[in-house]
């Protein structure tokens, strides 16, 4: 079927990204798995094929019928993010209400078909159809999702999630300095020092005993769908970890204070704690360590930048990497107020 079908190729900026789609091999076996899976379904291709090639995934969409949401999604990750097909299956078992089921799963060569899930949330605020106030029920229902997923915390990290645990924090930060090709000797001096504040942030964090659990580490509006009022699904999980679960909150409180106003983040966030109040703490404790955990969020988002399929030139996301680096010793923004 590949050769009755056009397709359409989208590198955005990374024209010189090194991934498996330029290899004919790769390309073909992808494809037709997809092909496959597609018929398993009683899918069938109706128009041209729409590839988008990054640095740390290839992502085909296959139109399957007139509408604009007759669609199916493939992905294949880069190696460090290969897991995100066996999580997304898993997902789909454990907490099916809160993700978009695969239609299938190849856990082996990190390959997943996903359907279509509905309109992206950001899509759905852009045209009005959503305020912040959606923000706050979005993120309750994330904060239940990643309670229920607890006890799934060791089975997560088995399917290849990385683990950042509060207390191993600062190893990755030494690995993330020393490794970092974009900075200069005095900005890794200057990072050095800043060390012992990372230790007590850590430590303070790690007191509070919330358990670790799923934190998606990119929940912007453009990983949310919003098949219904009031209704989302979370998607795209390549940059997880198995970690504090409270460092989710760092992605999402920043775009709705750009779009939103910071008075809103102060309800956002206890929106997401209302369904962790059951754990023992106070609520001022839980917001002490939100203030602590979405800080030290930066690190896992400094780390997400290195995922990348080899060969890939990576100046740019070193960069990017070095950046949150640097906003983990910001001067705190409202919203990390306890």
């Amino acid at each position: 079927m590949s050769h009755e079908i056009s397709m359409t190729v989208d590198r955005s900026r990374f024209a010189d990204a090194v991934t498996p789609w330029e290899d004919a091999a790769w390309r073909a076996a992808a494809l037709g798995w997809s092909e496959r899976e597609l018929a398993r379904h009683g899918l069938r291709e109706s128009g041209p094929r729409e590839v988008r090639v990054r640095p740390w995934s290839v992502i085909v969409r296959f139109r399957t019928g007139a509408g604009e949401r007759d669609a199916v999604w493939f992905k294949a990750s880069a190696p460090a993010a290969a897991f995100e097909a066996a999580l997304g299956g898993a997902l789909a078992e454990w907490v099916p209400e809160h993700v978009v089921t695969p239609l299938a799963v190849d856990a082996g060569q990190g390959w997943i078909l996903l359907p279509e899930g509905g309109p992206l949330f950001r899509h759905v605020l852009d045209a009005g159809g959503a305020g912040a106030e959606d923000w706050t029920r979005a993120l309750g229902q994330y904060a239940r999702m990643q309670r229920a997923l607890i006890p799934y915390a060791d089975r997560l990290a088995a399917l290849g999630v990385p683990r950042a645990r509060t207390a191993a924090l600062p190893i990755l930060f030494d690995s993330l300095v020393e490794d970092n090709a974009s900075l200069d000797p005095a900005a890794r001096t200057a990072f050095r020092e800043q060390r012992p504040r990372l230790l007590d942030w850590c430590a303070e964090l790690d007191a509070y005993g919330v358990p670790d659990s799923l934190d998606h580490c990119d929940l912007h509006d453009a990983q949310v769908l919003a098949p219904a009022p009031g209704r989302f699904s979370f998607f795209d999980w390549g940059d997880a970890l198995v970690a504090h679960p409270f460092a989710s909150l760092l992605i999402p409180a920043r775009a709705v204070r750009e779009r939103h106003g910071a008075a809103y983040t102060h309800r956002l966030r206890d929106a997401y704690l209302d369904p962790w109040t059951g754990l023992g703490h106070s609520l001022p404790e839980l917001r002490r360590a939100v203030a602590l955990a979405t800080r030290l969020a930066a690190i896992g988002r400094a780390a997400s930048w290195f995922r990348l399929f080899p060969g890939t030139p990576t100046t740019g996301c070193a960069e990017a990497s070095a950046y949150w680096m640097r906003e983990l010793f910001a001067p705190a923004p409202v919203f990390w107020s306890p």
